[in-house]
């Protein structure tokens, strides 16, 4: 899979600018006006267009930088990365003047990606259409699967998927070349995600809410518990004094959105009162009711 960074030469966190000026060097070098006959030339214009289509581009960079090259190409088809993206206004602005540079002659600026031939409008092959159920954990952590996809009604064929870290319930991942045959083309696989419940976790945005009973007397006078997390079990500490629906944090054990950045997990408190009583406890809470608790 491409990374855009190396293909223009330039640090994960380039600035806008110094990104220009890297695709401006290299569109100015391999320019197919600049090439003439030159098939590598060509291909490596595209590529580098391609690049700056998608890091100039502010969504498209924090998708690429949320989910990596691969998991990025399985969101995104190439018309996806190209749409609002007016490569001919970007090459008039660096001097080129005139048709299609993929055009042998005249037609003016049109599809700078079409191999140098006038666009051909070939029936587009439905993309095949799969449900993924995924787990909670599988769809905070990000995971690698491995599915048998039948293809024509009979073909199979094991297609290895990447979940990204962070996906959400009814998104769709595009799997380019992955769905139906006809000839020698491939259409699209869609996968829709369904994220299914868990019974302890439960996502708000980037963050893992779970629920945490305690008794009265240790909300009361505080207390050490322990609760599940995506990381396994952690103790948490509950302050003297805790009101019930109290949301305590623990830092970075949430959903995990890219390589160092995640969420936190919520541990809300529910304060469990005690329905029956023995006559010892009773007289304790009496006690208690008289010194104005």
């Amino acid at each position: 899979m491409k990374n855009y960074y190396s293909v223009l030469g330039v640090p994960k966190g380039a600035s806008d600018g110094e990104i220009k000026k890297a695709y401006r060097k290299l569109a100015m070098k391999y320019h197919p006006d600049r090439n003439e006959g030159d098939n590598s030339a060509e291909e490596k214009f595209k590529e580098v267009s391609e690049a700056y289509a998608v890091l100039s581009d502010k969504k498209k960079r924090s998708q690429f930088d949320q989910f990596g090259s691969e998991g990025f190409h399985q969101k995104f088809s190439q018309e996806d990365i190209f749409r609002d993206f007016d490569i001919n206004e970007i090459l008039r602005g660096f001097g080129f003047e005139g048709g299609n540079p993929f055009q042998g002659q005249g037609g003016g600026f049109g599809n700078p990606f079409s191999q140098g031939r006038p666009p051909q409008r070939e029936p587009q092959i439905p993309p095949l259409k799969k449900e993924l159920a995924v787990s909670f954990e599988e769809a905070a952590l990000g995971c690698q699967r491995t599915l048998a996809i039948s293809r024509n009604g009979t073909t199979q064929e094991e297609t290895n998927v990447k979940i990204p870290s962070g996906i959400t319930h009814g998104k769709v991942l595009r799997l380019p070349g992955k769905g139906h045959i006809s000839g020698s083309r491939r259409g699209d696989l869609h996968l829709l995600v369904n994220v299914l419940s868990h019974p302890l976790f439960r996502r708000e945005g980037r963050d893992v809410v779970v629920d945490a009973e305690i008794k009265l007397t240790q909300a009361m006078l505080g207390a050490t518990i322990e609760v599940e997390t995506l990381n396994g079990i952690k103790s948490v500490k509950i302050p003297p004094g805790t009101q019930n629906n109290t949301k305590l944090r623990l830092k970075e054990v949430g959903i995990q959105f890219s390589p160092g950045v995640r969420g936190d997990q919520l541990v809300r408190v529910l304060i469990k009162i005690p329905k029956e009583l023995t006559e010892e406890q009773i007289l304790h809470i009496r006690f208690l009711q008289d010194t104005g608790i």
